[in-house]
């Protein structure tokens, strides 16, 4: 198979084209910029374009698809060409259906800790040397990379992302899966840019439950009140099971899973829920609950989320993925929680569509309360590449409900401002799906200790 990648140097493309070539097809592709890791990655591989841009001539009747990234233009040119070539254009999720069309399909979905939870079944169906493909959504421990297609596997686990599939294809990926073991971990408004209103949000949820095989099965988050009324309406013809918390207590910062006091090295509650989540899937892939909790015991977390950029006696410094609202307070208050008698810096980088929009701003209201300094930064040219209307420290303080708040829209300052606190019993949490404008938070947790 001869397949060109639109786009090739997104998170989710450049890993799905290096899992085409490890099956042995011949892949090709193009973009305008690739950053670190995917240019490394791509090189490695022999896939890396000789010259970032596009040209059309790299489209001919000679290629058996086209795989079309978010990234692209809807006038792209290669684009363009494969149009009027009439080559087969595919978004990526629909690719991973047709790799894993005659496989048992579990699809992970939800406003949040789909990469979590993904990653944790990833983890135990590793720990027991069981052959799978997967799509996650971070680099985990022990995997290559964030995509793995064979011939041999029959089973596939997926990420299933709620946002749009392609710049041609405005369905949810996850509605393009067809899961037969799907779940749903909780809803969350996010994506504002496409889902206008919280309503236009949740009836993807109620159409990818829609979009289960016939006699599949549904495992959802029964402590999500709207989530619980969507799948009790549903008249999908599927096995519904509930979970929430497991039995558990915290003893010297240590998460033990009850009656058997397994040790975790993961925490919070948000976590011990996508814990049962993936049980739950385990489960239905004959992995029992004792062999479960034997392998999930080593799990430490998958990049980014609730991540220990460093620890000693006194002070962690983690960085998280969180950007939404409920994500955000979730986080706050599972290292809060964990750690009692600590005082907690956290810091949230805003820089999402969703997250500069003045309206959407207010969904924030009470999110870092339970931070005892709370700091939002938001990088000042966010505002100009969005070209949107920047906030003021009012603005935030307001929307937050926080006026203690601090704001810093200069990276620079933000770690002048971090440096000059006592962190003698203190946690540093740095929360953002961006980078802090570059921020080194490695230099940054050791020069705290200094």
């Amino acid at each position: 198979m001869r397949i060109h990648f639109i786009a090739i140097g997104g998170s989710a493309m450049h890993n799905l084209a290096i899992a085409l070539h490890k099956k042995g097809y011949q892949i090709s592709g193009s973009d305008d910029v690739i950053f670190e890791p995917a240019k490394s990655r791509l090189d490695k591989y022999g896939l890396l374009p000789a010259e970032m841009g596009w040209d059309e001539n790299r489209i001919s009747n000679n290629l058996d698809a086209v795989i079309l990234g978010m990234h692209a233009r809807i006038d792209n040119p290669e684009l363009l060409k494969a149009q009027e070539l009439g080559v087969k254009i595919y978004s990526y999720p629909e690719y991973i259906y047709e790799q894993s069309k005659n496989k048992l399909r579990v699809v992970i979905g939800g406003s949040h800790g789909k990469t979590t939870i993904t990653s944790m079944i990833l983890h135990v169906l590793n720990y027991y040397k069981r052959d799978f493909d997967y799509l996650v959504g971070a680099q985990l421990a022990g995997f290559e990379t964030m995509v793995k297609v064979t011939e041999e596997a029959r089973v596939m686990i997926i990420e299933g992302d709620e946002y749009l599939s392609s710049p041609i294809d405005r369905r949810p990926k996850f509605h393009l899966y067809k899961a037969n073991v799907a779940v749903i971990s909780g809803i969350a408004w996010d994506h504002i840019n496409v889902f206008p209103t919280y309503a236009d949000y949740t009836l993807q949820f109620d159409k990818f439950i829609d979009t289960i095989e016939a006699n599949g099965t549904l495992i959802y988050c029964q402590a999500d009140a709207d989530l619980n009324e969507i799948v009790l309406n549903s008249k999908a013809a599927v096995t519904k099971i509930g979970y929430a918390i497991p039995e558990h207590e915290i003893r010297n910062g240590i998460t033990y899973l009850l009656p058997e006091e397994t040790a975790l090295k993961i925490f919070g509650d948000h976590n011990l829920m996508n814990l049962n989540a993936a049980k739950l899937v385990c489960k239905q892939l004959e992995i029992s609950e004792a062999d479960f909790d034997a392998a999930i015991s080593s799990f430490t977390g998958a990049a980014k989320r609730l991540e220990v950029v460093s620890a000693d006696e006194s002070t962690n410094v983690y960085k998280d993925f969180a950007h939404s609202p409920s994500k955000l307070k979730a986080t706050i208050d599972a290292v809060k929680a964990q750690f009692t008698n600590r005082k907690l810096v956290a810091c949230i980088e805003l820089h999402t569509f969703s997250s500069l929009n003045k309206d959407f701003l207010k969904e924030y209201t009470g999110a870092m309360d339970k931070a005892d300094e709370a700091i939002v930064f938001i990088d000042i040219k966010s505002f100009e590449q969005k070209r949107m209307e920047p906030f003021s420290e009012d603005d935030v303080q307001q929307a937050f409900g926080n006026p203690k708040l601090k704001f810093f829209n200069d990276a620079a300052k933000l770690k002048d401002y971090l440096l000059s606190l006592n962190y003698s019993d203190a946690n540093l949490l740095m929360m953002s799906s961006g980078n802090y404008a570059g921020f080194d938070l490695p230099e940054l947790a050791a020069a705290l200790k200094k």
